[in-house]
């Protein structure tokens, strides 16, 4: 009963450990869990609660610091407290010996949780992967680890094997030649003696102390109860064997000459038979501690060990004797008394002396062949699946030479990718004369080893890996660890043999000094070090393989599939790798053997990962150094990270990991994962043995562009060495720099001897920052860049930003442990990490993806600065433009309104003066909206970092658009106010017919009033009236002819060039769709040719041709005068004036000023040039002009707008006839003029909502002006109409002005019932209460004052004023003094108006809108205004525009993608021959140019030197073409020949390559690209 009772209480002490330390009985600490950033993670602890120590373990542990066992728990203040006497008497005469005496006896202690507990804590209940984490840290930390566990349930004995697969560990022996042999071996594999140690009984020493000393004597490898934090109650420990090994390091002060185990069972061995019986079977020596032996009290399991023939030490605690062999093997050592060194010595001699006459090995592995004890590996159904799994890839790699593994099993990645690579970076860097040809040969040659990759067999190891990491989706994290595990074992006996053999032969080289031996040896060293090359394998490797399946069958996926594509989707592959990073797996960035990055591979990964944990936004940490300079170390160290690292060797090319951060840190840290990048050293050998700078620079540059902060790992304190690294850096964020990228970094100072020294630590800033200036001022000469210190190029701080490391071990590997105060460094440089990443807005995914892709194109290229394509501030820049456009559309639209009411007013004579001021006040809401909503971008974009140097800018510009449509609005206005005078007349004639009609129609009436029932004679009289009235208009007023535009032109022309060609006319061609300008020009005579030289300013004509550069001066002077004339004539405002052939000879004297001549200075331009440019203008224009004068004459004319009004006028004369009452009448007539108002109003209101409907609604429509361009190559790409493409390629804001309005039409005609008629009675009703409430208002306000007709009629019209063009002198000719029933008139209205606003309804059809408007009021004029008030300058070369959305922008000209300069007319030097080069190619190579007539020319390279317009452009040198416009060369080739009357031969010809894309292609690129 009693034992039951110990049971229970047993049981009990161990639940209340876990409760203690806040573990439930079914929680599991999952190692994805401790690996996340949180904040515990980034906080120091020394002590902390209870329930916090593990996490403050774990934390620990995962940083290497041993002093991870050292944290205790804080106690509360009551146990923090003494006992004390309650009298604080100091008086000297107290009771010293009864104070003395105070005990604490009987009272409740305070028992903290010894260190083991929690450490045991944990380890039970850690998921698999965090217990093998957790147990590799305690390795690096050098402390013993759990070899056989109870478990704490069913005391059932657990080998957990698993756990030290990950476990390598190096050691140096003698040989017999006392020549070091060094061994390096998975802890699991390696055969070693190995000594137990075990005690029977209560002993007074300690045991795992004293293997300790024998271990190493200044650090406690194995924890015993003089450690800090002991406690006496240690309740999950007992019946624990904990094994440690002794690595010797080959020095004559090894206390063992060879690796020895060493295992400690904990507890009475005794208590534990199944521990004691394993072990001293596979022990080489046992070692057992017991107070004494006494004969009456038999130990049968002791007698039994010493009987055995297997090596027994026997330490006795209670006797005093010194060494002493009983028997071979059998020795026997006192304690009691003596120094422990002694005893320790005395022991190490033992055992040694055992260990020589014993040949017993142990090995790990063998330890699960007891089938009484659980394995932990044959338990978990996942970890035997996953290792049966690896073990049958691995199976397949047996009996293979290892350096034909790679090549065997994994051949896309060898030779072929590499080929490929190397073809990659020619490409990008072409030469020669036939550039797009040799560009098609490489891009061919490119898809051919692609085509081999895809053809060549899929080795059945890869199919295994495939298939595995299908069919288990998330589970394939113990098949993945497995795959590694087994590879490093497979590949780490010949490694480890082969750097031997690598270092030895290095060594050989240094030592020979132009010695006949040292061709030799150098040439075995290459040999030896493509071995090294060849003989390392790893899941890296197997990730690259399926990188370059991927590629090659992506680039291959139009081609007919094959056998491979039959045996697995490759557009799965991405997921995988995407799993795997999620899953906390690195993934290579850029493949070190190629040193190249797979960007179709890399991007698909990023898609998916996107896609499995959406848009994510991440903080990039790079980490840059030497080689072998410990920042896999470090990264490993900070965030318990295991980056991919072949066994023996060190990381190459760059890794990506993922790092979750916890949701209570997302807040403070703004990202929800940080990215960590680890690249291999800089400086490191190459397959030649030689170090390549180029190669350096672009990894740094590489990295350093890639992150948000970069770690600059220094080793040592040799200035040389710094110095030599710094220069690539700097370099390297001064590219960066000049690229607008704004990264931040910290310099970690590793192996620093003294990091306590403050003297020393200021002394080692100041040299930093010396070294850092000077290799600034070095790296900005090569660079060409303007910067005398390194805080020129970065935000530096050198007293945060400079951190100093203390050396990684305390004390001499193999078996010194970490040094903590290097666990404290990287403490602290997490602190400053976070500090950077808080003010950091990091990237998301997308945009990392695509800066990844920017970056990698840019340093493919040879000058990376002006090849990088900063896709960040692209997106960011993109982002911005969009909403400016918001914005601006939301002041225009705005300001639309205000003109409108405006105009209204003008048009009523309520202003006569148009200011400023009042249009400001009009729109100051809407402009604090826009304000408000630019303050709310530039602050909570998450481009904020990047949108804040266009801040201030675009501020200014959008107050520029304020004042710019507030002064065109003004001028408009004013204008309006000016022809209001000039066309009273007008009006004044209209209304008085108005008038008087309506008083002769009522003088008729009283006549015939007797005769008012009989229908028939009143509108027989009425007739004979009206054909007598409209008879005596058309005598008195002559009518409004039709205009002939082209007739006006020509006499226009013909008076002021009378020498005009005879027959000039017929021939007139259109001056905007022209190849070329040559034939309009008289060149000047050439100094140069060998003419005699004419006086001064003379000229002479010439079969010369113009240059490129004069024909665009010419083409942008077109366009010039084109967009000013159209100004021209929207403010004839020829729909309310009418026209006139002044209007002609204005347009003709702006197009010939001598303004324009001036901007020509190399040659004068022919009459013909200024008449052709007239006809053209005008005959564009023909049409606008054509319909505003219709309108005119049908307000105006008087014999249309008399037979509109007949029904009208009959109406009113029936009413008088009927003697209906005057009130009636008059509200009928108001009625009656409110019409044509009414429908002016709604169908201005309608055409605003529609333009505002359509910008938001209409695909072509709804974005920036790149997306209207996309839109308009797709309908080209439909019509094939060439005409219509030159005129999109030659005048392109024409071309888009014309698409805005087919597309409008086409909105209108498709939408018109769905969209545009609600809109429409919409506004109608809205109006409809306006005038009603109107007419109330007026109601009320005459019987307030008492006052008369005139009185209401004011009141009625002011109130409408803003909204209807009405006003009291639109009646001042009809009498209405009789009036005096207001309420009458106001139900008459109320009446009426219904009517009046169904016959506006009906009249509203797709024919009258917006035909009826004037053109400026139109949806599509709407439109245009806005999408054309941007750059429309076009590139020099190609004649693409310019995609920068304001019109006036800073900086040079630029567009993504451009074209075939042939498109534009370029051609080759002496022959006809049109050029295909494609700009952004051409600025890479090292061809040259003619800018202009004369024979000197400009290297591509250096194209801006070519001043003029050449140098306003920047064009990125890169491979960013479209394919849609080699489509479209080959498709319209005979067109375009005939267009330039040259052809595509010669250097010319077009690459076959070109004219396999076909129409959905060209379609499907814009889709992609724009």
């Amino acid at each position: 009963m009693d034992c039951g009772t110990t049971e229970i209480s047993q049981e009990t002490k161990k639940m209340n450990v876990f409760h203690k330390l806040n573990i439930g009985d079914s929680k599991q600490i999952r190692a994805a869990d401790v690996l996340q950033i949180t904040e515990h993670s980034l906080q120091f602890h020394e002590s902390c609660a209870e329930e916090d120590l593990i996490h403050t373990f774990i934390r620990k542990l995962l940083m290497m610091n041993y002093k991870a066992r050292n944290i205790t728990a804080n106690k509360t203040s009551e146990q923090n407290h003494t006992k004390q006497r309650d009298n604080d008497s100091t008086e000297n005469n107290s009771d010293m010996y009864n104070e003395l005496s105070l005990s604490n006896k009987g009272k409740s202690q305070y028992e903290q949780i010894d260190p083991m507990d929690v450490q045991m804590a944990v380890f039970h209940c850690a998921d698999g992967f965090l217990k093998q984490l957790m147990v590799t840290k305690l390795s690096q930390c050098q402390y013993a680890l759990p070899l056989l566990v109870p478990d704490p349930d069913t005391q059932q004995i657990e080998f957990p094997l698993w756990t030290f697969r990950q476990i390598i560990k190096s050691w140096k022996m003698r040989n017999t030649n006392n020549e070091n042999i060094s061994q390096t071996q998975p802890i699991y594999k390696a055969q070693t003696p190995m000594v137990f140690f075990f005690r029977f009984g209560s002993v007074s020493s300690s045991k795992s102390q004293l293997m300790n000393d024998l271990i190493n004597e200044k650090h406690n490898t194995f924890f015993h109860r003089n450690c800090q934090g002991s406690s006496r109650t240690r309740e999950l420990m007992d019946g624990v064997v904990e094994i440690a090994w002794f690595c010797p390091s080959g020095t004559n002060d090894d206390k063992f000459t060879d690796c020895v185990a060493f295992c400690n069972l904990h507890g009475d061995a005794g208590d534990h038979e199944k521990q004691l019986q394993i072990l001293t079977e596979m022990a080489s020596v046992n070692v057992v501690l017991l107070p004494r032996l006494d004969r009456n009290e038999r130990n049968t399991k002791f007698e039994n060990l010493y009987k055995d023939l297997k090596p027994l030490v026997c330490l006795f605690t209670e006797e005093d004797t010194t060494v002493i062999k009983t028997r071979k093997g059998k020795y026997k050592i006192g304690w009691k008394d003596r120094n422990q060194a002694d005893v320790s010595e005395e022991l190490r001699r033992a055992i040694n002396d055992c260990l020589s006459d014993s040949s017993s090995t142990f090995r790990l592995e063998d330890v699960s062949k007891d089938s009484d004890i659980r394995v932990d590996e044959e338990e978990d159904a996942d970890c035997r699946r996953g290792r049966e799994a690896a073990q049958q890839m691995m199976s397949l790699l047996e009996k293979n030479e290892l350096r034909d593994i790679k090549v065997k099993f994994l051949p896309c990645q060898g030779k072929l990718w590499h080929e490929w690579c190397q073809k990659n970076k020619e490409l990008h860097r072409p030469q020669g004369d036939d550039l797009e040809m040799e560009i098609s040969k490489k891009q061919t040659e490119m898809k051919k080893i692609r085509q081999q990759q895809h053809e060549s067999d899929l080795s059945e190891f890869m199919k295994l890996f495939i298939k595995e990491m299908n069919s288990h989706g998330e589970n394939n994290m113990f098949f993945l660890y497995w795959l590694r595990i087994l590879l490093d074992e497979y590949i780490s006996a010949d490694l480890s043999a082969l750097l031997c053999k690598y270092n030895e032969t290095w060594s050989t080289v240094l030592k020979l000094k132009n010695s006949e031996q040292l061709a030799a040896k150098q040439t075995e060293l290459e040999r030896t070090s493509e071995d090294l090359q060849a003989a390392t394998f790893g899941l890296e490797h197997i990730m690259r393989e399926i990188s370059q399946i991927y590629e090659s069958c992506k680039s291959c996926e139009s081609v007919k599939k094959n056998k491979k594509d039959k045996l697995f989707n490759f557009r799965s592959l991405p997921s995988l790798a995407a799993e795997m990073m999620i899953s906390g797996f690195p993934l290579e960035l850029m493949d070190g053997d190629a040193a190249h990055v797979p960007v179709t591979w890399i991007s698909a990964v990023l898609d998916e990962l996107i896609q499995k944990l959406g848009d994510q936004r991440v903080f990039v940490l790079s980490v840059l150094g030497i080689q072998s300079s410990g920042k896999s170390t470090m990264l490993n160290a900070m965030f318990g990270l295991q980056f991919a690292v072949s066994a023996g060797r060190c990381t190459r090319g760059a890794f990506m990991q993922l790092l979750r951060v916890s949701d209570e840190m997302k807040t403070q840290m703004n990202f929800d994962y940080i990215l960590v990048v680890d690249t291999e050293g800089l400086r490191a050998l190459e397959i030649s043995g030689r170090s390549t700078r180029n190669h350096d620079n672009e990894l740094a540059t590489f990295v350093v562009g890639l992150a948000n902060l970069t770690l600059i790992n220094i080793f040592g304190e040799n200035p040389a060495e710094m110095q030599d690294i710094l220069q690539i850096v700097v370099q390297a964020f001064l590219r960066i720099k000049e690229v607008r990228l704004n990264p931040s970094c910290v310099f970690v100072h590793q192996n620093v001897s003294d990091v306590t020294a403050g003297e020393k630590i200021m002394e080692g800033r100041r040299r930093l920052l010396e070294t850092l200036d000077e290799m600034t001022k070095l790296a900005a000469e090569e660079e060409v860049y303007d910067a005398e210190c390194f805080s020129d190029v970065i935000r530096f701080n050198i007293q945060k930003d400079v951190k100093y490391f203390a050396q990684l071990w305390e004390g001499n590997p193999p078996m010194a442990p970490p040094n903590p105060k290097y666990c404290d460094n990287i403490q602290e440089l997490k602190e400053t990490i976070k500090t950077h990443a808080s003010e950091s807005h990091g990237m998301i995914l997308k945009d990392f993806k695509d800066h990844i892709i920017a970056l990698w194109e840019a340093l493919l290229n040879e000058g990376f600065v002006f090849s990088f394509r900063n896709t960040l501030e692209i997106s960011a820049y993109r982002k911005l433009e969009t909403e400016y456009s918001k914005w601006s559309w939301r002041l225009r639209s705005a300001m639309m309104e205000t003109e409108n009411k405006l105009h209204n007013k003008i048009e009523n004579e309520t202003i006569h003066e148009v200011e400023e001021t009042d249009i400001h006040r009009e729109l100051s809401e809407p402009s604090e909206e826009v304000k408000k909503s630019m303050s709310e971008f530039f602050e909570a974009s998450t481009y904020a970092d990047i949108l804040i140097q266009w801040k201030t800018s675009f501020e200014i510009k959008i107050k520029d658009l304020e004042e710019n449509i507030v002064k065109e609005t003004k001028r408009k206005l004013n204008e309006i106010l000016q022809q209001r005078d000039v066309k009273k007349n007008i009006d004044a004639q209209r209304k008085h017919l108005e008038n008087s009609l309506y008083e002769k129609s009522k003088e008729l009436a009283l006549k015939l009033k007797d005769k008012a029932k009989d229908e028939k004679t009143l509108k027989k009289e009425f007739d004979s009236f009206w054909k007598q009235c409209v008879k005596r208009i058309i005598t008195d007023t002559p009518a409004i002819k039709d205009i002939d535009i082209m007739r006006d032109v020509r006499k226009v022309l013909t008076d002021i060039y009378e020498s005009a060609p005879v027959g000039h006319w017929k021939g007139n061609r259109d001056i905007f769709t022209l190849p070329s300008y040559s034939d309009y020009v008289i060149f000047k005579n050439p100094t140069k040719s060998g003419n005699k030289k004419k006086k001064s300013g003379s000229f002479k004509r010439s079969t010369q041709t113009l240059s490129q550069e004069e024909e665009i001066k010419i083409r942008s002077l077109v366009t010039d005068v084109l967009q000013h004339t159209d100004t021209m004539i929207q403010s004839f405002n020829i729909s309310k004036m009418g026209y006139n052939i002044s209007y002609i000879q204005q347009l003709a004297y702006y197009i010939n000023t001598t303004e324009h001549k001036e901007r020509i200075d190399k040659y004068e331009l022919k009459n013909e040039f200024f008449i052709d440019l007239v006809y053209s203008i005008c005959k564009r224009a023909k049409k606008m002009i054509n319909d505003q004068h219709k309108l005119f004459r049908d307000a105006n004319d008087p014999e249309i707008y008399i037979k509109k009004k007949r029904e009208e006028y009959y109406s009113i004369f029936q009413k008088y006839c009927q003697g209906t009452t005057s009130a009636v009448i008059f509200g009928e007539i108001i009625c009656q003029k409110l019409k044509e108002p009414i429908e002016q109003n709604v169908s201005k209101k309608t055409a605003r909502d529609l333009a505002d409907e359509i910008r938001s609604n209409c695909p072509s429509l709804n974005g920036n002006r790149s997306n209207l361009e996309k839109h308009i190559l797709k309908t080209l790409t439909e019509k094939q109409d060439f005409d219509k493409y030159m005129n999109y390629i030659k005048t392109p804001r024409d071309h888009f002005k014309s698409f805005i309005r087919d597309e409008v039409c086409q909105y209108i005609a498709e939408k018109f019932n769905e969209s545009v008629l609600p809109k429409m009675k919409e506004n109608i009703k809205v109006l409809q209460q306006k005038i009603m409430e109107a007419a109330r208002e007026s109601t009320e306000h005459v019987q307030v004052n008492s006052g008369d007709v005139g009185l209401w009629l004011k009141s009625f019209t002011q109130k409408l004023s803003d909204g209807l063009i009405f006003s009291e002198k639109d009646i001042s000719g009809v009498k209405h003094d009789d009036v005096d029933d207001f309420n009458l008139l106001e139900d008459v209205i109320r009446q009426e108006l219904p009517d009046i606003m169904s016959e506006v309804s009906i009249r509203f059809n797709t024919k009258t809108f917006p035909a009826n408007l004037d053109y400026k009021f139109r949806p599509d004029e709407l439109l245009i205004d806005h999408f054309c008030q941007c750059c429309w300058v076009q590139c020099p070369f190609c004649g693409a525009i310019c995609t920068n959305t304001i019109e006036t922008h800073d900086g040079d000209h630029s567009v993504p993608f451009h074209r075939n300069i042939g498109l534009n007319g370029w051609y080759y030097n002496g022959t006809t021959n049109l050029c295909i080069n494609i700009c952004t190619s051409s600025v890479s190579s090292n061809g040259h140019f003619y800018p202009n007539k004369s024979d000197d020319t400009v290297p591509w390279k250096e194209y801006r030197t070519a001043g003029g317009v050449f140098a306003k452009w920047s064009i990125t040198p890169d491979q960013s073409e479209l394919p849609y416009w080699k489509w479209f060369v080959c498709r319209l080739q005979k067109d375009l020949e005939k267009y330039y009357n040259k052809t595509f031969k010669g250097s010319g010809k077009i690459p076959e390559e070109w004219r396999k894309y076909t129409k959905q292609e060209a379609i499907e690129s814009l889709n992609k690209y724009i």
